[in-house]
């Protein structure tokens, strides 16, 4: 079973920056496209970027978009998300998610079309 652990997520200032990691485990990532939530509190989870499995098609929801990044890295068996122009509505926790399929170049913000999830790591933007 895909197993995903991340990591990077931390306290940072409103304009700052973070890099969240996702490490998978015991497996490959090759089949997996891969995808980023968050849920503060009191709110529903929401999708915030996903990647193919080839790495070609991006997703991004409105929110993040000119800010956040995704990429991976098959051969590490990585996937990062790197946040820049950080605000104080991105405060929530995290989480990466797996979702096993046979289109390489297609990803979608939908949680409950994902296998597998991570446990999640906070991310706190405050003054």
């Amino acid at each position: 079973q895909l197993q995903l652990v991340e990591s990077g997520g931390g306290l940072v200032q409103p304009g700052g920056s973070l890099r969240l990691s996702c490490a998978a485990s015991q497996f490959t990532l090759d089949y997996y496209a891969i995808g980023w939530f968050r849920q503060a509190p009191g709110k529903e989870r929401e999708g915030v970027s996903c990647i193919s499995v080839s790495g070609g098609t991006t997703n991004y929801a409105d929110s993040v978009k000119g800010r956040f990044t995704i990429s991976r890295d098959n051969a590490k068996k990585m996937v990062y998300l790197q946040m820049s122009s950080l605000k104080p509505e991105d405060t929530a926790v995290y989480y990466c998610a797996a979702l096993l399929t046979t289109v390489r170049n297609m990803c979608v913000l939908v949680f409950n079309r994902y296998d597998y999830w991570g446990q999640g790591t906070q991310v706190t933007v405050s003054a």
